[in-house]
């Protein structure tokens, strides 16, 4: 559990920018969907909108799925935080999140990490359903790198 940032300008575009009370509820509703459409097992999955600060509560399936729900609302274009509530009820490894840069690639991200540039697959694989490609990243998203003992 807690805070984590991002860049608020980049990411899924789910909505304007707009700020008042009701807007705010209105991106928590579709934040909400956004992320139940990509299918993660998160009971009483509870998300309120602040501005550009997004709080999730409610009990995920296990850390991955925890970390998998932060990265997909951190990367809602709009939202700059994320305060993570959520409990897990099997806990995992913790991943490392990384900010892609300019000239990034999955296979130098890998090669930064593990070691090896051929373990891409593995970051690819660690971040569905955010990501639908393994050339599909951008300066400013935030990845999941797990663990070499902890992929998935």
């Amino acid at each position: 559990m807690g805070l984590f940032s991002f860049i608020a300008d980049k990411g899924a575009q789910l909505f304007g920018m707009k700020t008042d009370a009701q807007d705010n509820a209105e991106k928590a509703q579709k934040i909400t969907e956004f992320v139940t459409q990509m299918g993660f097992n998160v009971e009483n999955f509870v998300v309120t909108v602040d501005d550009t600060k997004a709080t999730l509560t409610g009990l995920a399936d296990s850390g991955v799925t925890r970390e998998k729900v932060i990265l997909a609302v951190g990367n809602v274009e709009g939202i700059s935080q994320v305060d993570d509530q959520l409990t897990v009820s099997a806990p995992t490894p913790e991943a490392q999140f990384y900010t892609v840069k300019g000239g990034d690639s999955l296979s130098k991200i890998a090669k930064e990490f593990y070691g090896d540039p051929m373990k891409y697959p593995q970051i690819f694989d660690a971040n569905k359903p955010m990501l639908s490609h393994p050339d599909k990243i951008y300066p400013g998203q935030t990845l999941r790198i797990p663990t070499e003992h902890g992929l998935a």
